[in-house]
């Protein structure tokens, strides 16, 4: 028996037959016909409807792979720990837990299809789950994609991953109030150079700018050239109204020192002025205290100290040097001259966080 059911479209309205016992019928009779107390106007497929759908579906999950890969797949399954099957980014959280349960009250996975009787997973989510542990090496985009992140906030601007890699030799340059102070380093972690210079008359006065100019210029013309020139950037507080005179100052010395050591940009536009987060190189060297950096002159001093004790030294200080820089170190020891220190821990942090591969 045929009835007559209605329909638009294309903006008219079209009468067309449906029999009573076609599923669409009873799908539209269930989901249009029902009693006024229920307010809610979602169509909700009967549960017949989407159960015939759902063993359709699982069956057809075993087909879209191979025996072999069905065999791969099914053995992380049944044989994978709760810790490892988080391992897979689609299984953390409660489905790993679901599975590990489900296989310890109904036994191994037999087969693909079977993984949709656990919890939380439907047709859909099965599929995407078996590509995932077939191609685990989706989860290198992940940690590159990381990688790239962590770089953009400890350097600013953002410099290609491989210009870095490349890098030969760094001037890392802290300042302050009264000084600015560098380290020049190659990829070897050996310190080619290290001085300061004192600039205490520069935040006194109205700030005038022919005087930054003429200071800045003059330190700058002892810094050796190198691939990358590596200023601190502070972790002051710009709401701090106190501090302002300070902020003012160091932004005016990080920008001049951008203008004067970017002597190529115009040319080729590329950034040889980077600037580095100092909470960052304090967290690498964990001297942090909450959110307050403690002083680096310690272990600067071991630095210098394993430099002639160990053989491979975490920083190298070449042996016609290191007397000079011990002394230098040792005249400044009761002043703290954090800049100084500071200087060198940041160019160690750029090359152990920035250049070389690690697993941190």
């Amino acid at each position: 028996m045929n009835v007559f059911n209605v329909l638009m479209a294309r903006g008219r309205w079209r009468w067309f037959p449906v029999p009573l016992g076609s599923t669409l019928f009873q799908a539209l009779h269930n989901s249009c016909c029902r009693e006024k107390s229920t307010a809610s106007k979602k169509i909700i497929p009967s549960v017949a409807f989407c159960h015939e759908n759902t063993k359709e579906s699982g069956n057809a999950v075993d087909k879209l792979f191979s025996s072999e890969q069905q065999a791969s797949i099914l053995h992380v399954l049944n044989t994978a720990s709760n810790k490892e099957l988080e391992a897979f980014k689609l299984l953390r959280g409660r489905k790993s837990i679901n599975i590990v349960e489900h296989r310890e009250k109904f036994g191994p996975f037999q087969n693909l299809e079977s993984l949709m009787n656990v919890p939380l997973f439907q047709y859909k989510t099965t599929i995407q789950v078996c590509n995932s542990i077939l191609c685990p090496e989706t989860g290198g985009k992940k940690i590159k994609s990381q990688e790239n992140r962590l770089l953009r906030k400890l350097i600013k601007p953002e410099v290609g991953r491989e210009r870095l890699k490349a890098v030969n030799s760094i001037v890392s340059i802290v300042f302050g109030t009264r000084r600015i102070a560098w380290a020049h380093l190659d990829r070897k972690l050996a310190v080619l150079d290290w001085q300061q210079n004192e600039c205490c008359h520069l935040i006194k006065g109205t700030y005038p700018s022919p005087v930054y100019l003429e200071e800045i210029s003059s330190v700058i013309s002892k810094m050796p050239k190198a691939d990358f020139y590596i200023l601190e950037k502070t972790a002051l507080s710009i709401q701090n109204s106190s501090l302002f005179p300070v902020l003012l100052h160091l932004h005016i010395m990080e920008a001049m020192l951008y203008a004067l050591l970017n002597r190529t940009f115009a040319q080729d536009g590329q950034h040889h002025v980077l600037s580095m987060n100092r909470n960052a190189v304090g967290k690498h060297f964990e001297l942090m205290i909450g959110d307050t950096r403690t002083s680096g002159k310690e272990l600067v001093k071991q630095f210098l100290a394993e430099s002639v004790q160990k053989e491979e030294p975490r920083v190298f200080f070449p042996s016609d040097k290191i007397v000079y820089y011990r002394q230098m170190f040792s005249s400044t020891e009761q002043y703290r001259i954090e800049e100084l220190y500071d200087s060198l821990l940041q160019a160690v942090a750029f090359y152990e966080l920035a250049v070389f591969d690690t697993k941190s």
